[in-house]
């Protein structure tokens, strides 16, 4: 309830309807032993005396792995934010801004404390289930599935970040004109003229999906919801026949992907009018699944528009592109 107020005050103060929590709650789960019984002032974290010592007399190897694979995150994300320059009282997701425009100033406050303050705070909370279940598990030894999904965490952290990197390559190059070659690699591309009439990045990753840092964002958060489920000691109500029981342990990625589903919607509505190519770049490449961008183009083929389609998308030639119906 006081991090949702606090984040509603700060909307109001600020006009920066993008502020956020970090995901602290994997943190203070996996470092519960290290808290104190009695808190020694105010918001400091601690143990609550209720709390068993089997849970916070030791630390859990596999809550300690989530951990690192969190704060991994959590840097890659924070160095994004900072070079975008994003780091200041006014900054917000440019999509705030669009919404603002599209609702009434008493139904964007309405949305502001349902979804902004009320529901953002909810699915941090809900990312932080899954290390308060591997804490509650016996602490003993990583199990292979750990292993597993441990190095698919920092796999999915790396794609994410060549993702974001090609991203920030291309807009750099958009407005100034120049190519970068201190890039970090996997982002050294030599961007031209027609990339940038384009108006949207359709290279490197971005030519097998249209959104690959969503993708990695919303991989991340199911391999950490599933480390403790597929774990030796998975909670027991995975397996009732209770078909809402069943999906609960699941409800923190469930969430997340319903919320970037929705989310990316909106965001390719307003880039739909925005770039006259866009909307053959959804005809060509999938929204999240790479996999489906070969199925579209073989569908195209059949169609006959495959070589049309893939001239707007990727093609290099001199001339602007199209609308393609």
């Amino acid at each position: 309830m006081g991090m949702t107020l606090a984040t509603y005050v700060l909307s109001l103060l600020s006009g920066n309807y993008g502020v956020s929590v970090p995901a602290i709650y994997t943190i203070y789960y996996a470092l519960l032993p290290l808290w104190p019984r009695v808190p020694p002032t105010w918001f400091f974290p601690y143990t609550p005396e209720t709390v068993h010592e089997s849970v916070s007399g030791t630390y859990s190897p596999r809550a300690l792995v989530m951990m690192v694979l969190v704060v991994t995150w959590m840097c890659r994300l924070s160095y994004h934010t900072w070079r975008r320059g994003l780091y200041n009282v006014k900054a917000e997701d440019y999509r705030w801004e669009v919404l603002r425009q599209k609702l009434p100033p008493w139904l964007f406050q309405v949305v502001n404390l349902t979804f902004i303050a009320i529901t953002q705070n909810i699915i941090l909370f809900l990312l932080g289930l899954p290390a308060q279940i591997a804490v509650t598990q016996p602490h003993i030894p990583l199990s292979t599935s750990d292993y597993v999904l441990g190095v698919l965490g920092f796999l999915t952290i790396l794609v994410e970040f060549v993702a974001d990197n090609q991203q920030y390559s291309y807009q750099r190059f958009k407005h100034s004109g120049k190519l970068d070659t201190t890039e970090w690699p996997g982002a050294r591309i030599a961007w031209t003229k027609r990339d940038v009439e384009r108006g949207f990045v359709t290279r490197g990753l971005w030519a097998w999906s249209r959104h690959p840092n969503f993708v990695c964002e919303q991989l991340f958060w199911i391999i950490i919801n599933f480390i403790p489920l597929v774990s030796p000691h998975a909670p027991a109500v995975l397996f009732s026949p209770t078909p809402f029981t069943a999906l609960a342990p699941l409800l923190p990625s469930l969430v997340l992907c319903t919320l970037f589903s929705s989310s990316t919607k909106f965001t390719e509505s307003i880039s739909l009018p925005k770039y006259p190519v866009y909307k053959a770049y959804q005809r060509r490449v999938g929204m999240f699944l790479p996999f489906l961008t070969p199925v579209w183009g073989l569908l195209l083929s059949l169609q006959g528009k495959k070589a049309e389609v893939d001239e707007l998308v990727y093609g290099q030639g001199v001339g602007k592109g199209k609308k393609v119906e």
